[in-house]
C-alpha cells in the first residue's frame, strides 16, 4: 500500500511538474490567436473569445517577417547539414586514425571548450571583415560548420567502435571514406541525432552573432528581426506571441521527429558511461 501510495505521489509530481512546464508554451500559443489586447485584459483570458490569424497574417505581410523566417531556414539547415558531416569526419579521425600528434592536438582543441564564445566573435568578426563576408549569409554560416563540442561528442562515441571491423574492412581493400561512410556512420546514428537537435536549437535560437554580422533587414534571421519588433510593438502582445509561435514551431517539429534517435543516444551514452 505504501508503495502504491508513494508511485501516486510520483507520477502526481511528474504530471503536476510537466503542466506547469507546457502552461507558458500553450499561453503562447492561445494568446497568438486573441484579438488585440486582450491578452492583457482583465481578468487574464486562458483561451481567445473570438480566435483570429490576424497577427499571423501581419506577421508575413505588413511586416514581412516571411524573409526573415527563409533566412533562418537557409542558415539553420545549411549548418545543421554540414557541421554533422564535418564533425563527425573529424570525431572519427581522432577516434580511430592514427597520425603524429593525434593526441596531443585533440588535448589543444578540447581545451578550446572552457573559452567563452563571447571571447572569439570580435577577432572571428574582424577575419570575417577582412575576407569580406560581413552582411552575408556566410558570414553567420561559417563560423557553425564546425564546432569543438561536436567533434568532442562524435569521437567519445566512436571510441567504442571495434577496430577490428575498421582492420578488415582495410584488409578487403576499403578506403578511409568508404569505411566512415558504410560501417561508422550508421553506428553512431543515435549520437549523430542528438547533436542535429543540439546544433538545429542553437543555431535557431541565435541572436548575438547574427546581430553583430547582419546589418541589412532582408538578411535577419528570425530572433533579429523579432527583437527589432519588440522595440516598435512593445505593446502588441498577441502580435509577439503569434511571432514567437513561429520561432518555437521548428524546433519543436524537429524534436518530434528525432526524438527515437534521440534517446537512443541518451541511453547509449549512460550504458557507456
Amino acid at each position: 500500500m505504501n508503495r502504491r501510495l508513494a508511485s501516486v505521489l510520483l507520477y502526481s509530481t511528474l504530471v503536476i511538474g510537466a503542466l506547469l512546464s507546457l502552461l507558458p508554451i500553450l499561453w503562447m500559443l492561445s494568446a497568438s490567436f486573441m484579438a488585440t489586447g486582450e491578452a492583457s485584459s482583465y481578468p487574464p483570458h486562458v483561451l481567445p473569445d473570438h480566435p483570429t490569424l490576424e497577427h499571423y497574417r501581419a506577421l508575413f505581410t505588413r511586416l514581412n517577417l516571411g524573409r526573415s523566417l527563409l533566412n533562418s531556414v537557409i542558415v539553420t539547415v545549411t549548418v545543421t547539414t554540414v557541421s554533422l558531416f564535418v564533425n563527425s569526419m573529424a570525431g572519427y579521425a581522432f577516434a580511430k586514425l592514427r597520425f603524429r600528434g593525434r593526441d596531443r592536438l585533440f588535448r589543444l582543441l578540447a581545451a578550446g571548450l572552457v573559452i567563452p564564445v563571447q571571447v572569439s566573435m570580435l577577432p572571428l568578426f574582424l577575419l570575417l571583415k577582412q575576407m569580406g563576408l560581413i552582411n552575408t549569409y556566410w558570414g553567420v554560416i561559417i563560423p557553425g560548420l564546425a564546432s569543438i563540442f561536436g567533434i568532442f561528442l562524435i569521437r567519445q562515441y566512436t571510441l567504442a567502435f571495434p577496430d577490428e571491423l575498421l582492420d578488415a574492412a582495410r584488409m578487403d581493400g576499403a578506403g578511409e571514406f568508404r569505411i566512415y561512410w558504410s560501417l561508422v556512420l550508421p553506428v553512431i546514428a543515435p549520437v549523430l541525432a542528438t547533436l542535429s537537435i543540439w546544433t538545429f536549437l542553437s543555431t535557431w535560437n541565435d541572436f548575438m552573432w547574427p546581430l553583430i554580422v547582419l546589418s541589412d533587414q532582408d538578411h535577419y534571421t528570425l530572433p533579429v528581426a523579432l527583437a527589432n519588433l519588440v522595440g516598435e510593438h512593445v505593446q502588441d502582445t498577441e502580435l509577439m506571441m503569434a511571432g514567437s509561435v513561429l520561432t518555437v514551431l521548428p524546433v519543436l517539429v524537429v524534436f518530434l521527429f528525432l526524438q527515437r534517435y534521440y534517446v537512443q543516444g541518451v541511453m547509449a551514452g549512460s550504458v557507456k558511461g
